[in-house]
């Protein structure tokens, strides 16, 4: 499986729209352990264009601070499971917390 996250300097960015970059994590759901990761920058934030960006670079799942009700949707839409309320904090650091099930998740920091 697939995990994004976006990230702004070397944190995971609240917002997952105007953010530098994501990390990409390839994790073996059988151990629950990352097997890979790799940093793409972000193709801008237009309305609609990161859902569909994410998908073509296999992500089944995104971990973000918040995002607006419609960018959920898309992201559904493209078959991608949406993880709203993750601290900004080190990306691996998230990513090993949300695997072994203690990522403390808030509220979706967005209200749009």
């Amino acid at each position: 499986m697939r995990y994004a996250m976006p990230i702004k300097g070397d944190k995971l960015s609240s917002h997952f729209g105007p953010c530098e970059a994501f990390a990409l994590f390839d994790v073996d759901e059988n151990t629950k352990e990352i097997v890979g990761r790799e940093e793409i920058p972000s193709p801008g934030h237009e309305p609609g264009v990161l859902p569909a960006f994410l998908a073509e670079q296999g992500a089944s799942a995104i971990i973000a601070g918040g995002m607006g009700s419609r960018a959920v949707s898309l992201f559904e839409d493209n078959r991608i499971q949406v993880v709203l309320g993750a601290p900004e904090a080190d990306p691996e650091y998230v990513m090993k917390a949300y695997l072994s099930g203690v990522l403390s998740t808030g509220e979706n920091v967005c209200d749009h």
